[in-house]
């Protein structure tokens, strides 16, 4: 069920893009587009072509937006959470937070080796060129 609502989106998305890319640019924006004449599936005037693609560019929105929710719900039914994504970081931080410190998980050094003097050496000095 999920792969045919899926097919079905990406169908919708490319259906959408291509309707977009059909309408005519009526802003002229870049100078470019804005012409043409003739009409799409017999409607001749531009004022019916351009209604015929804007609502069909609605419906095509419309019900994308649909299978955007379902493929959403079908995805949390299938986690199997019931808890919302706050709800769980809330419950990782309490489990983090009772968690030992990474310094108190190391075991202890022996206490009776000597602790060698690390001198610090500086860097050696290049002479910038003139």
């Amino acid at each position: 069920m999920d792969t045919v609502i899926l097919v079905i989106h990406l169908i919708l998305a490319l259906a959408i893009i291509g309707l977009v890319l059909l309408q005519r640019s009526e802003g002229g924006g870049l100078g470019i587009g804005g012409g043409g004449g003739g009409g799409i599936g017999g409607l001749s005037t531009p004022q019916g072509t351009a209604n015929f693609l804007s609502r069909a560019t609605a419906i095509a929105a419309g019900l994308f937006f649909c299978t955007s929710l379902i493929l959403g719900v079908m995805a949390g039914k299938q986690s199997g959470s019931s808890e919302s994504i706050l709800e769980e970081l809330n419950q990782r931080s309490a489990i983090e937070a009772d968690a030992p410190a990474a310094e108190e998980m190391v075991a202890p050094a022996d206490v009776s080796a000597p602790v060698e003097k690390i001198e610090k050496k500086e860097p050696p000095r290049v002479p910038l060129a003139e």
